[in-house]
């Protein structure tokens, strides 16, 4: 089966995650997927392939025979598309892109203009959606690439080290490790393949909290309400507009981070604001939680204490640190794009993966890409290429780690 004939059969199952359930995974429907990947383990003849309890797909393809390998390597994709956007009945089709528009439907253009990125595809068939849905390329397009692999690596008969395959659930809403134990993985290195356009590799994301503000008020009746009403919802907007107006995500880019409003909600008596903060550099990172400390206590003395609290929790760190020590990973990496024709680059990652946080816990797990553009909307569309292209940098990383044959 083709890199693209998997991907399609993947992306017609909806695996949307759910940021407010406190289920693991947090949708049943992740497990439908889940399950077929298990099931296909299986019948590649893979061993020890099992689901645990968070509905991670996990699999083992055995060192050929008297092969000495640099380390056990593990490959990670998730099956859970964002919530952002819907990914069900997703009705992809071919497109040859010379440049002009594209009119996806339901009023939806495809457009260069907007996206700049796309001059990089042009005189390339893609696969793009209706209009009405993503398309799902993050990350089943890592998936069906992992499976790929696989099947052409067993098929070849080339040598190779210990392989372990792992499909999580529930990245997308920062939970994919969920499960998961690096030591009952017993791997020595590790690679995502959950990145962007075909080349890029990644080692370095941002640092990352959750921050949720609480806003109490006075509720009283309009009519009686001078010097005693004290409207939670205005003073949420109140306490918002003391944070920095530039560090928001559609004024920053590179390696700036930002404060980021992901919804609001609120009457006179309640409000509550949540936060997302991120900066690549520890430093600035820790100086933004602190701004929304900040904005919360400058509301406090304005309106008595316990008007506004802040909660801040933090969810992943930067991996740059503890990938630098194993540059080796990047070599490879950078290695196995070239020898498949593809020009290597390393970029930041405007955001974090399975893979930081593996990293921290031990599995140092740079990212790869899969060829998408556009995540989590419905400008989503990956080139038909980069499906084609990406099992073969797999088979080529996979084979730098043997040490002898």
């Amino acid at each position: 089966m083709t890199c693209k004939e998997r991907f399609l059969k993947y992306i017609a199952v909806s695996t949307a995650s759910d940021e407010d359930s406190a289920e693991s995974p947090s949708t049943a429907r992740q497990l439908e997927l889940s399950r077929r990947l298990a099931g296909e383990m299986l019948s590649l003849g893979l061993k020890n392939v099992h689901m645990d309890p968070c509905g991670n797909a996990i699999g083992t393809l055995p060192a050929t025979e008297g092969v000495k390998a640099a380390g056990t390597l593990a490959l990670i994709a998730h099956v859970d598309t964002s919530p952002a956007a819907s990914g069900e009945g997703v009705n992809a089709r071919e497109v040859l892109y010379t440049g002009e528009d594209i009119e996806l439907g339901h009023g939806v253009i495809l457009s260069e203009k907007q996206f700049p990125a796309m001059k990089n595809v042009r005189g390339k068939v893609l696969l793009v959606t209706d209009g009405s849905t993503l398309l799902g390329a993050d990350d089943k397009a890592g998936v069906a690439e992992i499976m790929t692999a696989v099947e052409k690596l067993i098929a070849s008969g080339a040598p190779h080290g210990e392989v372990r395959i792992v499909f999580t659930t529930d990245e997308e809403v920062g939970r994919g490790t969920e499960g998961l134990d690096v030591r009952e993985l017993a791997c020595d290195w590790g690679y995502t393949v959950d990145g962007g356009e075909l080349g890029v590799y990644e080692y370095e994301n941002f640092n990352a909290a959750a921050a949720r503000v609480r806003v109490h008020g006075v509720g009283i009746h309009p009519g009686s309400a001078k010097n005693i009403m004290k409207n939670a919802a205005t003073i949420a907007m109140e306490l918002h507009s003391l944070l920095p107006a530039d560090q928001v995500p559609e004024k920053t880019e590179g390696y700036e981070g930002f404060i980021h409003l992901t919804d609001m909600s609120g009457d006179v008596v309640e409000a509550e604001l949540n936060y997302i903060i991120r900066d690549h550099d520890r430093t600035l990172f820790e100086e933004k939680k602190s701004l929304v400390r900040a904005a919360a206590e400058e509301i406090n003395r304005r309106y008595g204490e316990g008007a506004a609290e802040a909660e801040i929790t933090d969810t992943y760190y930067n991996m740059r640190g503890m990938i630098e020590p194993h540059r080796h990973l990047l070599d490879r990496a950078e290695a196995a794009y070239r020898a498949c024709g593809v020009t290597p680059r390393t970029e930041a990652i405007r955001g974090g993966t399975d893979g930081a946080v593996l990293t921290w816990m031990g599995l140092p797990c740079p990212n790869l890409s899969t060829g998408g553009y556009n995540y989590h909307g419905v400008h989503e569309f990956i080139p038909v290429d980069s499906l084609a292209v990406m099992p073969d940098v797999l088979l080529e990383i996979i084979g730098s780690f043997v040490e002898n044959v």
